[in-house]
């Protein structure tokens, strides 16, 4: 069996420039990087007529180490939409380097449903990533200057909130000291580094609507406080400018193409599990302006990325979602019903019965937002046909369609029966959020661990209680709210499976990101800044004389 590099090997690729063509895109808002990527500018947003494609969100039941296929769902139905007649595209999140060397390797589908050319996406693409390392990077380095020149703004060292950044795990990094060595070198204090995908530039690049937007977003970063307790700015550093410059191409979607050539907009990537989890608003927009229908896949469970577009991106952006797709496995389901990962591909129909409780409650938070839902069934050839059975049955009685989904070996007609129940359901959304923006911070936090999350009672650290009062404090509580949680549980920790309910729900934080327009909730054990494991997926990747890379799937 060919596995994902043979696949894109044999794929017939056409010259971006033609996809562009098809798509009606003038060649002014196009810049190449090389025969089969191109970026396209933001500005063409402002010249897309107001018709909108209708927005389908591809979220998942609760991630397992088996893998679930999210991404390769995505592609799969834009293919099988593209397919039927409808013009289709699929917005996708920038791969980090982070999990690409670390557990969960390349980001570009699978199978025969991937998007390409894999080998560039996966790695440095078109620098974007690199761009919001180093603007972020140029932000940190201003702050230690800033504080070595004296100081006019009387940034407090001890209350400094802004971290430093890389785009790869290491958890050597997650608290360290800067400023060793003399006074040359500035003044000794405890830092920390993030990865790339939960910085606040990352999120702001992705919900910006053009360059000056951008601009004015970056310079209302909150770096941390003065001595007198006020917040202090990047605009106060002086530095907005100059990492909106970093910023500059950036800020303009990628265009590449699918297997079987539909068009595909992949753009920015922030994690859903430390971040809002999704493409850029820019490149959703362009998407809708373009096609009839646009896949988008938001990050690791409904009770993440998808929760988060409902609550924060769809608002703030004006979209409206018309279709939900939850992806779920067999393998997935067993696992949340106590079976050991080595042991996934026996039947075991107890484990079923007892795992399924896990989708129904994502078929359940989704329905709170009123949104009709398909559940796609991901088809691996140890599913047994008593078990997917017992699967599409169950998810039938809760009066939701399911279908089992054969993009990864098929492509687009192992998808067929999925976009058609798409189709089926785009028109019956009544969307609406869970909470309003302008409830307290608490109550905002109180309903989605409740509602999403299933819990009993809410606890607070006095860092988090302490940080809420300050942000409170200075204005900021209408800020809608992101949790930092596990992506492995429903709940704040990873080993409750299944579906959790009735535990507590610990807050162990609260961060201001007010460039963004967000407060971020950090819950339970949840890290910034991930750490390689004992045997890395980076031991896997080689390249030959060649140049041909090894294990980049």
């Amino acid at each position: 069996m060919l596995n994902d590099l043979q696949i894109a090997r044999t794929a017939k690729l056409r010259p971006v420039i033609d996809i562009a063509k098809d798509l009606s895109i003038p060649r002014e808002y196009l810049r190449n990087y090389g025969d089969y990527i191109a970026k396209i500018s933001h500005k063409l947003v402002n010249t897309l007529s107001q018709r909108k494609g209708k927005l389908i969100i591809v979220t998942a039941m609760t991630p397992t180490p088996a893998g679930e296929g999210k991404t390769t769902t995505s592609i799969g139905l834009s293919m099988a939409l593209n397919k039927l007649g409808h013009k289709s595209f699929v917005t996708l999140r920038e791969p980090s380097l982070g999990p690409v060397f670390g557990v969960k390797g390349g980001a570009a589908g699978g199978g025969y449903s991937q998007v390409l050319p894999m080998e560039e996406i996966n790695l440095h693409f078109t620098g974007d990533i690199h761009a919001v390392s180093a603007a972020h990077n140029l932000i940190s380095a201003m702050i230690d200057a800033h504080i070595r020149f004296g100081n006019e703004l009387d940034i407090d060292l001890t209350h400094i909130t802004w971290p430093r950044t890389m785009d790869m795990n290491d958890r050597a990094l997650r608290d360290i000291v800067v400023g060793l060595g003399g006074h040359a070198n500035g003044y000794p204090r405890q830092d920390q580094f993030i990865i790339t995908a939960a910085s606040e530039v990352m999120a702001i690049l992705c919900l910006s609507k053009d360059i000056v937007d951008l601009k004015r977003r970056l310079g209302n970063i909150v770096i941390g406080w003065s001595r007198s307790g006020k917040p202090v700015t990047v605009h106060d550093l002086g530095v907005d400018g100059a990492a909106a410059v970093i910023l500059k191409d950036a800020v303009d979607p990628n265009l590449v193409q699918t297997i079987e050539n539909t068009p595909a907009l992949i753009h920015g990537g922030p994690f859903a599990n430390i971040a809002h989890g999704t493409n850029s608003i820019i490149a959703t927009k362009m998407a809708l302006g373009l096609s009839e229908y646009v896949v988008t896949e938001t990050g690791f469970g409904s009770d993440l990325g998808a929760e988060k577009f409902f609550d924060f991106v769809a608002p703030l952006a004006d979209l409206k979602p018309a279709a939900v797709v939850i992806v779920a496995t067999i393998r997935a389901i067993k696992y949340h019903g106590g079976v050991n990962a080595k042991d996934l591909g026996r039947e075991n129909l107890d484990a079923v019965a007892k795992g399924i409780e896990n989708l129904k409650a994502h078929i359940e938070n989704v329905k709170k937002f009123n949104l009709p839902v398909v559940v796609a069934v991901n088809k691996y050839d140890t599913d047994t046909e008593q078990e997917v059975d017992y699967v599409l049955g169950y998810v039938e009685k809760l009066g939701v369609k399911a279908s089992l989904n054969e993009a990864f070996a098929k492509g687009s007609a192992g998808a067929m029966d999925l976009a058609k129940k798409v189709i089926e359901i785009a028109d019956e959304s009544r969307f609406s959020p869970i909470y309003n923006w302008e409830q307290p911070i608490e109550r905002k936090i109180e309903i989605l661990a409740k509602e999403i999350y299933h819990a009993q009672e809410i606890v607070y650290t006095k860092d988090a209680v302490d940080s809420m009062k300050k942000i409170s404090k200075e204005g900021f509580s209408s800020l809608p709210v992101i949790v930092a949680k596990t992506q492995y549980s429903l709940s704040d920790d990873a080993t409750k499976l299944g579906a959790p309910s009735g535990y507590t729900f610990t807050v162990r934080d609260v961060k201001l990101s007010a460039g963004a327009g967000f407060v971020v909730a950090i819950c339970g054990d949840i890290m910034l800044m991930p750490g390689l494991g004992k045997r890395p997926n980076a031991v896997n990747i080689d390249i030959d004389e060649n140049g041909n890379i090894i294990g980049l799937f």
